[in-house]
């Protein structure tokens, strides 16, 4: 099994890839009770897979052109008849029409692949509903975290795992065969009472998106509310000008960047957090608080977004001489020029400064670019260990130093200009610079050999204040047992 984000359990369960019990199963009969889009998918990713496939449907005539022709729909009762594998295809409020084959489907294996309108719509999961109407049939539940189209197009289309629970073990060890021959790959989540958490995942929508984007929008909001303020609401309110034309635009453009280069901080700020604590208690076993490990899962995440950030800038700042009101600028302040007679505005100081700035801009840009790419499982997989890491926390780090060159050379020596302070705001560039010259010190701190040297001896398994029992001979002939610490 592969070690990328595609091969690891949903759960944190074990695979049954690989599970010397389970064996081949292609060439056997299989059944399919419902005609909707997910059975004819299912019978097609059957019939390609090598199974033979009986469909049960109420009208087979009017259904049967809707299925592979080496699949044989007929009514339920004889599909029921002829497999001892039984895919429920159907809705929830439709198995008590299955009712009346109760004594037919006795003794069989039925795989519920059915899933919820809402999260915990009922108190059971449609799985144990289904085994309380049927108590004399094997009930797994399965696939139902595939897609209809993953099926029909392959498993390289979308997530390999197929999510399987059953008080039987026997049961899901033929349905992981099953889905094992079909190119998927099994995961054993345990008893039937894991069959609720399983409906309710294909409802979540992006759960480990939510906290980095409801971060990424609530820095935003302040910092677009910020140099709203600064850029708009000042000159407005102190010199009558109507400048509300640069909301869409150089407001949003001014915004992204702060974004961008505060996410990517927090990137880098809970591993510092981490290392705080580690250094403080003198071991790396004791459990981190609730809210930095949900950071620290969510690194990932914010990165992305923080990448995103940073794109939205550059493409942002390639359209700002095309706006009209730019070209109405440079018109204005060459008619001003010619009006003073001014034949040389170059500024040495200032051409040196913006070619700084883009060019460090450009790179910080291509760093951040590499860290999104490599994040993806399909390239992380082909990296080691140390290749990864290489490219995550020290290129990462060090796009994260070429970022704040970016600010600095934004800012200049305007830092210094008390007419940058409107309504006696600092710029807005001085205070993304807190967070990350804090991450950015705090590695140097944690750089220096001392330091350095009792982090590494920590994360190797030195404890502080760790005691070893050792035997001493005692002058009686006997044996006494004394102390040392094992950072002796």
């Amino acid at each position: 099994m592969s070690g990328g984000d595609m091969a690891k359990p949903l759960l944190g369960h074990r695979s049954m890839e690989g599970d010397p019990s389970i064996t081949p199963a292609a060439g056997r009969t299989i059944g399919v009770l419902g005609s909707g889009d997910f059975a004819r998918s299912l019978a097609i990713r059957l019939v390609c897979s090598g199974f033979k496939v009986v469909v049960g449907s109420r009208n087979p005539k009017r259904k049967a052109g809707l299925f592979p022709s080496a699949a044989e729909v007929t009514f339920q009762a004889e599909a029921v008849k002829k497999t001892d594998v039984i895919f429920v295809a159907i809705f929830r409020e439709h198995y008590s029409t299955l009712c009346d084959l109760a004594d037919v489907l006795a003794g069989k294996i039925l795989v519920d692949v059915s899933n919820n309108t809402e999260i915990n719509h009922n108190k059971e999961s449609n799985a144990e509903y289904l085994a309380s109407l049927f108590p004399a049939c094997t009930v797994v539940k399965g696939f139902n975290v595939v897609s209809a189209w993953t099926l029909q197009s392959g498993a390289r289309d979308g997530n390999k795992q197929v999510l399987i629970c059953s008080n039987n073990q026997e049961a899901k060890r033929t349905v992981a065969e099953i889905a094992q021959v079909m190119g998927f790959t099994p995961v054993d989540m345990g008893c039937m009472s894991s069959a609720c958490e399983i409906e309710n995942i294909p409802l979540r929508l992006l759960p480990a998106w939510k906290i980095p984007i409801f971060l990424a929008l609530g820095l935003f909001l302040c910092f677009f509310t910020y140099n709203l303020v600064r850029q708009v609401i000042h000159p407005y309110i102190r010199e009558q000008k109507n400048k509300f034309y640069k909301i869409p635009v150089e407001v949003v453009n001014t915004t992204l960047p702060c974004v961008a280069y505060v996410m990517l901080s927090l990137v880098y700020l809970p591993g510092v957090l981490a290392a705080c604590s580690q250094l403080y208690y003198g071991t790396k076993y004791r459990r981190f608080p609730d809210w930095l490990d949900q950071w620290l899962q969510h690194r990932k995440q914010i990165g992305l977004l923080s990448f995103f950030c940073a794109a939205l800038h550059a493409v942002y700042s390639l359209c700002l001489p095309m706006r009209r009101s730019h070209r109405y600028q440079l018109i204005e302040t060459a008619v001003k020029q010619a009006a003073e007679k001014k034949m040389n505005i170059w500024v040495e100081e200032e051409v040196w400064r913006m070619e700084i700035y883009i060019s460090v801009g450009i790179i910080a840009l291509g760093l951040l670019s590499l860290l999104a790419i490599t994040s993806l499982p399909s390239i992380a997989n082909s990296l080691n260990w140390r290749e990864f890491s290489f490219i995550q926390s020290t290129l990462g780090f060090i796009a994260l130093v070429i970022s704040t060159l970016h600010t600095l050379t934004y800012g200049w020596s305007r830092a210094f200009d008390e007419n940058q302070y409107k309504f006696y705001l600092p710029p807005t560039y001085t205070l993304t610079l807190l967070v990350p010259c804090t991450v950015i010190l705090a590695k140097v701190v944690f750089n220096l050999p001392c330091i350095q040297q009792r982090l590494l001896r920590i994360r190797r398994g030195w404890e502080k204040g760790r005691y070893v029992k050792f035997v001493l001979p005692s002058a009686m002939g006997e044996y006494s047992s004394g102390e040392t610490s094992s950072n002796v």
